[in-house]
């Protein structure tokens, strides 16, 4: 058999497992379809029935366990993300608020967590993206929390303060920077817009090649790509989605100086999320300034065998020089073991806020 004749046999094939897989995506629209007319018959008027974070999360995850055949586990739970959001789309689609200009790497991890199916909506500030989703205009926001190079956001923290939110979800984003620019030289370049952070992030390279250029910081990597379009004279530091969104050319791909530099971003809401297995919890706790107080916050997670992931300390807004912890650990609210370490935290502090239990990231 020719070469030629194998390849027309692996082709027909593929056409016909397109078709299956055609078809078997129309079934599934079927019963999204048929999901929504039963939530509708039975009164449900609660619109985060409709997205469940857990049951997301639980899908996503057996699916890279039982995968088969060459496509990575991540590039399998990819394409079943945008299978799940756009079926979901055909119940409810949902508004998601982000940190805007349209191009940001905000945009790019709620695409990620939620697909493209989401009416996705930029927002000027971190404080907005809360406001949105308290008032009810947005079914969830996509913020920053930390980075693995810069630390922690603080206004996404002190938001958390006095918000009624809960954190539903997590997003994990390897961050790539780009030189990009509407022009296709280098040496045309005389000015390099990027958020701060991006610049920090970017620093040995820049200073090495555009060492006499000169850098403004701006409120996001969206804004330096915007400017960026409109300046034939300037670059800006920004992601593929960025480039993708102002038409762009990249003049320098992965220009970042720490080959695994990643931003891990908050996903926020009104309800609770239940169980899914493998959750994370986050809080805020204040002691009293005492002796040891940080101490005896922690004793009871060592006692009971769990992992805290991450903490961190902010001022507090009520008293001087006192502040509040942010503490993260594995498990959920509704966890026994985790319960009873809530009530301990209740006897021993002056505040304690749960943030909320949300499902770790599985993207």
């Amino acid at each position: 058999m020719t070469d030629k004749k194998n390849l027309e046999q692996v082709r027909a094939e593929i056409d016909a497992l397109d078709q299956q897989i055609l078809e078997l995506l129309g079934r599934r629209a079927d019963c999204a379809t048929r999901v929504a007319t039963i939530k509708q018959a039975g009164a449900v008027t609660d619109e985060a029935v409709f997205f469940r974070p857990e049951r997301e999360a639980q899908v996503l995850r057996r699916i890279k366990e039982q995968r088969q055949g060459a496509l990575p586990p991540d590039s399998v739970a990819a394409i079943f993300r945008e299978i799940m959001s756009a079926c979901l789309a055909l119940e409810l689609p949902l508004q998601v608020a982000y940190l805007g200009p349209p191009g940001t790497f905000t945009q790019a991890a709620a695409i990620r967590h939620f697909g493209h199916a989401v009416l996705s909506r930029p927002t000027l500030s971190i404080d907005a993206v809360f406001s949105l989703v308290e008032s009810g205009e947005c079914h969830y926001g996509v913020v920053p929390v930390e980075n693995s190079t810069e630390g922690m956001v603080n206004y996404t923290l002190d938001n958390f303060m006095e918000s009624s939110l809960h954190i539903c979800g997590e997003v994990e984003v390897r961050i790539h920077h780009h030189l990009l620019a509407s022009s296709s030289g280098l040496e045309n370049i005389q000015r390099i817009y990027a958020h701060q952070q991006a610049l920090a992030q970017c620093r040995n390279w820049l200073e090495i090649h555009c060492p006499k250029v000169e850098q403004v910081a701006v409120s996001s990597n969206g804004e330096a790509a915007r400017l960026a379009a409109e300046e034939p004279t300037s670059a800006a530091v920004a992601g593929e989605l960025a480039a993708r969104e102002y038409q762009l050319a990249t003049l320098a791909e992965n220009i970042e100086d720490q080959g695994d530099n990643s931003t891990r971003f908050l996903v926020v809401g009104r309800e609770e999320v239940p169980p899914s297995g493998h959750d994370k919890t986050s809080l805020i706790v204040a002691s009293r300034n005492r002796p040891g107080a940080l101490l005896k916050l922690l004793q009871p997670f060592a006692a009971a065998g769990i992992s805290l992931t991450r903490i961190d300390t902010r001022p507090s807004r009520t008293e001087k020089w006192a502040y509040v912890f942010f503490i993260e650990f594995e498990g959920h609210l509704q966890d026994e073991n985790i319960a009873g370490i809530i009530t301990e935290l209740e006897e021993q502090s002056i505040l304690l806020k749960p943030l909320g239990s949300y499902p770790a990231a599985v993207l």
